[in-house]
Parts: structure tokens; C-alpha cells; sequence
């Protein structure tokens, strides 16, 4: 079946929903052949809301295939397995949904065909449902406490309620999908389905012969002997705002004013600062993204890029620049003073150096809990809390342990020049049967000056610890360990 094919019976299904005929609309789905994720994700949508839960597990279970990183395909298997009752397995999915949302508050999926928040708040909200389906309400507590840390105003009355219930040992409401809401197909994609006639009927506008009512195509004008005109710019692409350039690595934002990019977007940069940070409109939003994450694009080079596969990059991957204060690019009219003021760092704020697979620093208040140094560390290392042990030294032994119970006051007194050192190690998964390794063989050499990558030549075998995304992996290889590009390696296929 062909894209077209495709793409009008993905559009003809939806409009069907739109008009309440379901079971058209899941006939026209299941005829499609080799659906993509989204369409999956629709037909698990449709099943579920029908109440066949068999099919929308399976359904899903495609749209997860298809593409590991939907977090929402997640949430909506993990809310069929609640009606199922298998809790545990409904407890595993929103987990895995809320790990997919990378410490965001929320992730907007509007850009990619619907019209739905998936929030981070609600996710732990399912999660704590689940636990206390279980038994575990203290864990159904933390959860709805960690969820007060993602919440937004019009979500904070549910997680009260529902903390209040779990203080009563008492089951709450499910957060649950609209499942009518689906994806949608690309509307420029659907506009171009329509049948065009670019000829139209003809119509004399400019004749030498005078009252000519030639009905077909006008006489022939005399030439121009000028130099030729200059082709006119598209209009799309002048009614676009600063100078456009292409995103070759994903960047994650940390705060409020920056801008969420994956390699392959183009973005539009307004202005770059003398501190390498561009304000960029991408999708409509406006932001700040590392300059030396972007490379110029020339429009009238573009049509080069689908020439075929690039060859793997060689060039070392960027550092995220220092933010030198909390004010935009857009900004410029704030004083000297006020920027000097901002970028001064806390005085009651203590720098933890944290010793994992790489190292790095995280700032936290003085005093802390241990709550919020695990939660810092968990954002920056990418795994969940409970799978992180903290130490004091290299080897996390009994005194040198950091958890809930220990006391923080000790650990700080610890602090010199308001900084501290301590270890990260990740804790082992216990899910049942031990999990087999993945081993890659490097196809290019890679050498790397950052401590935190993974140096190796080619033909080695490399053993795979974690993805960190798309483009990146963490491994390890001759003993050392650290990211690589995941272009530069090809996996090896298990052995039977």
C-alpha cells in the first residue's frame, strides 16, 4: 500500500470518528496494511473505547513496536491493563510513561497530530492508583508527593484529593485518556490529496489586438530584452522570521525559557548571544537552544539533503553552554546590574559533584533532604530514584550509604567551600529473569576528549548499558565506560 493510500484511510477513519461512526472508522483502520505507530495507536484508541480490551492491548502493543518513546501509547496500554486487573503490569507501563517524559512537566503532542497533554502529574497519579490497587500505600503516597512537584494549577485539587484518600487507605479515580481523541494525518499531507487543475480555464488577460476575444491561450508578447527577472521567493519561506538552520543533536531544556529540539528540525534562529544561546521559533514556540547545536541551512541547498545517507559524524558533540543569567535573549533592555545580580550563584546554595558512569554537578539548597538531592541526581543520570544508591565513597558501603533514613545533617557538615563529592551507582533491575546483554561491533573509530564519552576503535565489541537517546547510547568496551554515537555502531545479533 502506498503512502497516499494510506494517508486517505487514515484521514477517512478519523472523519468517521469525528461523526460517531466507530465501527466504520475501526474497519477502515484494520484494512490498512503495515499501519504506522500512530495508526496503532488509534485502533488501540478505538478497541478500548468499545470495551475490548484484548484488542487494545494488542493494538498497543504494536504502537510501542513501532515507536518505544510514545509515552502516551504507554499511559493508554497501561490504563487497559488497570481495567484488566493486572495492576503490576498497569504500574509497569505508567512508569515507563512517566520515564519517557525525561523529568518534563508535560509533553505536548499537538506538533505531531493530537490534541492532548500527556502530564507528568497524572502519570504519578496512576501510578500511586496502581500501587494502592496493590497494597503499597506508602508508595502510592510518595508517588502523589512526587507528583506535587510536576503539577500545574488545574491539576492540583485531583492530587490533593487523592493524597487525602491514600492517608484513608482509600482507592481513588483513575485519570483516564479521551479516546476519541486521536491521531490525525498531517493536514498539508491531506490537502494535497485533492485533485488539482493548475491549467484552469483559460481567460485572455493582456492582447495587442484590439477587443480580441481569443478563448484560448493569449497571443504571444513580444520578449524582453532586459536580464531575466529574478525568481520570486516563496511565500512561505519569507513569511518566515530570522535565518533558518537545522538541529544536528537533541537538546533536552532545564528550564522554562528553552526549547525542546531533536536532530533533523529546522528552526529559525532571531538572535544569538554572546554567551552561544540563540533564540529560536520552532513549531510556533519561541526559545533558546545552544547555537553550537544548530548549522546554518541555505534554502536553495535544500533540496541536497535527501541525496542519500551522510556519513557518520566526526566531530566531537557539543557542550551545553553556561547560562550566565535567567534573562532571554530578548531581554537586552535590562540593566547591566541586574543581569550581574543574576548571575551570581546563591549564597546558600551547595555544589555536589556526583562520581557516576561520567561526572557532573548539580546545585542544591543548603540543608537538603534527601529528596530533593535524589530527585536532582535522578534527572541528570535518567533513572528513576529507586534505582540509584548514593555513597559517600567509591564503594557504597554500610557507613557510607545516603538514603531516606540517613541523616543529611551529618552529610552536609561534610561540605568544604560549599562543595561536596559523592558516588552514584545504579541499582541492578529484579524483575524476575536476568536480562540479556545487547553487544554492538563498531563500525567507525571514535575518539573523544570529553570524559564522559566512550573512546573505541573499529571492529571492537561494545556491551550496551542504557540508551541515553535517539542518537546517543552508554556502553561499556575495554573496561571503560561512557556515551557514544550510536551511528558508529551496528548491532550484533543474539546468538541462539
Amino acid at each position: 500500500m502506498s503512502f497516499l493510500d494510506t494517508l486517505r484511510q487514515w484521514d477517512e477513519a478519523v472523519t468517521c470518528v469525528d461523526r460517531g461512526d466507530l465501527s466504520e472508522a475501526l474497519r477502515i483502520f484494520l484494512s490498512i496494511q503495515d499501519p504506522n505507530s500512530k495508526i496503532c495507536f488509534d485502533i488501540g484508541c478505538l478497541h478500548l473505547l468499545k470495551q475490548e480490551l484484548e484488542a487494545a492491548e494488542k493494538a498497543f502493543d504494536c504502537s510501542i513496536r513501532k515507536d518505544e518513546h510514545l509515552a502516551v501509547a504507554f499511559f493508554q496500554r497501561g490504563i487497559t491493563f488497570y481495567r484488566k486487573e493486572r495492576f503490576e503490569e498497569s504500574l509497569g507501563d505508567f512508569k515507563r510513561a512517566f520515564k519517557a517524559l525525561r523529568g518534563n512537566q508535560l509533553i505536548d503532542y499537538k506538533a505531531l497530530g493530537l490534541q492532548y497533554k500527556l502530564y507528568a502529574c497524572e502519570v504519578l497519579h496512576n501510578m500511586a492508583l496502581s500501587e494502592a490497587q496493590l497494597g503499597n500505600w506508602e508508595k502510592a503516597q510518595e508517588n502523589l508527593v512526587k507528583a506535587l512537584d510536576f503539577k500545574t494549577e488545574n491539576k492540583l485539587n485531583a492530587i490533593d484529593r487523592a493524597l487525602q484518600s491514600t492517608l484513608k487507605q482509600k482507592l481513588f479515580k483513575l485519570v483516564e485518556f479521551p479516546s476519541k481523541v486521536l491521531f490525525k494525518p498531517n493536514k498539508n499531507y491531506v490537502a494535497e490529496l485533492e485533485k488539482k487543475d493548475y491549467l484552469g480555464k483559460a481567460k485572455v488577460v493582456a492582447s495587442v489586438v484590439p477587443q480580441d476575444i481569443f478563448s484560448g491561450f493569449a497571443p504571444l508578447q513580444p520578449q524582453v530584452e532586459d536580464n531575466p527577472v529574478r525568481p520570486k521567493e516563496p511565500e512561505v519561506l519569507r513569511a518566515l522570521e530570522g535565518e533558518p538552520h537545522t538541529v544536528l543533536f537533541e537538546f533536552v531544556p532545564e528550564t522554562s525559557d528553552e526549547l525542546a529540539v531533536v536532530p533533523g528540525n529546522i528552526v529559525f534562529v532571531l538572535q544569538k548571544g554572546a554567551d552561544n544561546w540563540a533564540s529560536v521559533v520552532f513549531n510556533e514556540r519561541r526559545g533558546l537552544v545552544p547555537y553550537n547545536y544548530l548549522e546554518r541551512l541555505e534554502i536553495s541547498l535544500a533540496s541536497k539533503q535527501n541525496e542519500g545517507l551522510s556519513a557518520p559524524p566526526t566531530r566531537e558533540p557539543p557542550t551545553r553552554p553556561e547560562r550566565k543569567s535567567d534573562v532571554t535573549l530578548s531581554d537586552n533592555n535590562n540593566s547591566e546590574e541586574t543581569q550581574t545580580k543574576d548571575a551570581r550563584p546563591a549564597e546558600d546554595s551547595l555544589i555536589v559533584k556526583v562520581h557516576f558512569t561520567f561526572t557532573f554537578a548539580v546545585s542544591v539548597p543548603a540543608g537538603s533532604t534527601y529528596a530533593v538531592l535524589i530527585e536532582k541526581i535522578s534527572r541528570k543520570v535518567n533513572l528513576p530514584s529507586d534505582r540509584i544508591m548514593l555513597s559517600l565513597t567509591a564503594e557504597a558501603k554500610d557507613l557510607s550509604v545516603i538514603d531516606a533514613d540517613t541523616d543529611m545533617a551529618s552529610v552536609w557538615s561534610r561540605a568544604g567551600g560549599g562543595r561536596i563529592t559523592v558516588w552514584c551507582h545504579a541499582k541492578e533491575e529484579t524483575d524476575g529473569a536476568p536480562q540479556k546483554e545487547i553487544h554492538f561491533v563498531a563500525l567507525h573509530s571514535y575518539e573523544s576528549l570529553n570524559p564522559e564519552d566512550l573512546s573505541f576503535h573499529q571492529g571492537d565489541t561494545i556491551t550496551l548499558l542504557s540508551l541515553v537517546n535517539q542518537d546517543w547510547l552508554e556502553g561499556q568496551c575495554n573496561g571503560n565506560t561512557g556515551i557514544f554515537p550510536a551511528a558508529f555502531v551496528e548491532e550484533v545479533p543474539p546468538s541462539v
